[in-house]
């Protein structure tokens, strides 16, 4: 799966950027606050207006504080998956539950210094891991490999049976790093500046997802 991620697309034409991009499973969508990063992006309003000029699912990152106050919002709203960060949240689970609830899939991102093993347990709550391999804030920053290991750790309790969720990853995600982390065991690959920065984003998502593809059947 391939989400392109519009924090790279062209904000003043973001219909369009919607568009561009054909074919993608997901399309994901940064949510920034400024306060647990240091950035601000979008927010509640341009999802929903999203909503009405794309079919591809959104999937809405929030790297945010207090996400029990907002995540379930997004979920109401249309978003199909809303995830948010564990080092957020006091109560993980319980937002979680108020995702799914709302009518969303429930995702738990981790940045790369915070552990996963802490946390295995409570991925039962969850739809979606989202392994962060770039510092969550600012797009067009550089893979961090290290961080594969949480996919592939979590791959193993997938295919054991252990976990039902899918395994996805955000940051620095192009032609060069789409393999390594389709081998570590990710289903679904955030790429921003990858896919946006080409003539031909449709096309772009297409030979990623072959990439990623390629490895996961050998």
């Amino acid at each position: 799966m391939i989400a392109p991620s519009i924090l790279s697309a062209d904000f003043a034409h973001l219909a369009d950027e919607a568009q561009a991009v054909t074919g993608a499973d997901w399309l994901h969508i940064d949510v920034m606050d400024a306060h647990f990063v240091p950035n601000l992006t979008i927010g509640l309003p341009v999802v929903q207006s999203l909503l009405k000029v794309t079919e591809i699912p959104l999937d809405c990152h929030l790297m945010i504080e207090d996400p029990g106050r907002w995540a379930p919002t997004y979920a109401e709203a249309g978003a199909y998956n809303v995830t948010f960060h564990v080092e957020a949240a006091d109560d993980p689970i319980a937002v979680a539950r108020d995702i799914r609830a709302a009518g969303a899939k429930a995702g738990l991102s981790v940045k790369p210094d915070t552990p996963i093993e802490p946390y295995l347990e409570i991925l039962r709550e969850f739809d979606t891991l989202l392994v962060m391999s770039v510092e969550p804030g600012f797009g067009g920053q550089s893979f961090i490999p290290r961080v594969l290991a949480k996919a592939r750790t979590v791959r193993n309790l997938v295919d054991s049976g252990e976990l039902q969720l899918l395994v996805e990853i955000d940051g620095g995600i192009n032609a060069d790093t789409i393999e390594a982390a389709a081998e570590a065991g990710v289903d679904c690959f955030v790429a921003g500046s990858a896919v946006y920065n080409t003539a031909d984003p449709a096309a772009t998502v297409q030979t990623l997802r072959g990439q990623a593809a390629a490895v996961r059947t050998h």
